[in-house]
């Protein structure tokens, strides 16, 4: 009988309503209470985004969509889960539920697509804080990143597809829109401490760009936390006035590190960037979000499938070392992933 799998979804977190915005925006910060200035300017975002952000039900609907693409794969009985790393859900509610359904081995999968210490290395430490105060606690297994995902690049360029043809632009020669890929940005340290997060942003630019033909394409970064630290730039705002400067006539954002409509694409970008568009006097528009496409969660299944696999792979070993009396012990990859575009970074 195959075993129950679990797939275990993980996210930043969002309130649900402004009553939850400070106690939110306080843990985000460790449990310091934020100054009343940024925490009435991030009351005001939410408010200008309609009161709320839909990250949690996208999350909920791109876990359960996950878990059955895995079934129809041949993966047995997959159970879908979701863990937020800084509301409810949290990432021990998830570990709980799943230890009380049975799940003995789960795969998870940061929602978004690039690797680094400072965000999804994070998310593992949590995971495994969670499964030492778990009794019957599952063993989790991370997508290290999937930022070079085949079929995620090919999603992605068909939504920059789809945006030039908005605007009417085109994607090469003469007047060729100019398309800028953003990711959450980090602490201007991490470039230091040889993290791959930034490389693997033009990776995976590079990929959609020369599916999509794209002559004209840059990368920036986004949502920058408030903390007095260098942070890893240039930052889109910066990045579009250049565009505009250098002569580009219409702008694309490509928000590649995000995968889901949340606070960060439809403040940051959706209010912001198409002001300054405005502003600029350039045509503007952002690739549509991926949220539970049919495609997209098809590319986040390859990725989890082969992980599951690996994993699996790693495990027989294991026994067979265990079992041949050598004393050798399969060792697993170490789990870490790309950072979750957070709400409101801190």
């Amino acid at each position: 009988m195959m075993e129950r799998l679990g797939v275990l979804v993980l996210a930043y977190g969002t309130p649900s309503h402004e009553d939850e915005i400070e106690p939110y925006y306080r843990d985000i910060r460790g449990g310091q209470a934020p100054p009343p200035e940024l925490l009435e300017e991030l009351k005001a975002r939410y408010r200008a985004i309609g009161g709320r952000s839909p990250l949690t039900e996208i999350t909920e609907r791109q876990a359960r969509a996950l878990a059955q693409a895995l079934a129809r794969r041949g993966l047995g009985e997959v159970r879908p889960y979701v863990g937020m790393k800084h509301w409810h859900p949290r990432i021990e509610e998830a570990v709980r539920a799943m230890a009380a359904d049975g799940v003995r081995r789960a795969i998870g999968v940061v929602m978004a697509p690039q690797y680094s210490r400072r965000s999804v290395g994070e998310y593992a430490e949590r995971i495994e804080e969670a499964r030492r105060r778990v009794a019957g606690a599952p063993e989790v297994e991370l997508v290290p990143s999937w930022h070079d995902e085949p079929a995620f690049l090919d999603v992605l360029a068909a939504r920059v597809r789809g945006a030039l043809a908005r605007l009417g632009a085109p994607a090469d020669g003469p007047g060729a829109a100019s398309v800028i890929f953003t990711a959450h940005s980090l602490p201007a340290a991490v470039a230091a401490e040889g993290d791959p997060y930034p490389a693997q942003l033009e990776e995976m630019a590079r990929g959609v760009a020369a599916r999509a033909v794209l002559s004209r394409w840059s990368t920036a970064y986004q949502s920058a936390g408030r903390r007095a630290v260098p942070w890893l730039g240039p930052d889109v705002l910066e990045r579009m006035r250049e565009e505009a400067a250098a002569g580009a006539r219409a702008i694309i954002i490509c928000p590649a590190g995000f995968v889901a409509d949340h606070l960060e694409v439809l403040y940051d970008i959706d209010v912001e960037c198409a002001q300054l568009a405005r502003e600029l006097g350039v045509a503007f528009a952002r690739t549509a979000s991926l949220n539970d496409d049919p495609a997209f969660i098809e590319a986040l299944a390859d990725a989890v499938q082969r992980r599951a696999r690996a994993a699996g792979a790693a495990g027989a070993a294991g026994a067979a070392a265990s079992a041949g009396g050598d004393g050798r012990g399969a060792e697993g990859e170490a789990g870490a992933g790309p950072g979750a575009g957070g709400e409101a970074g801190a």
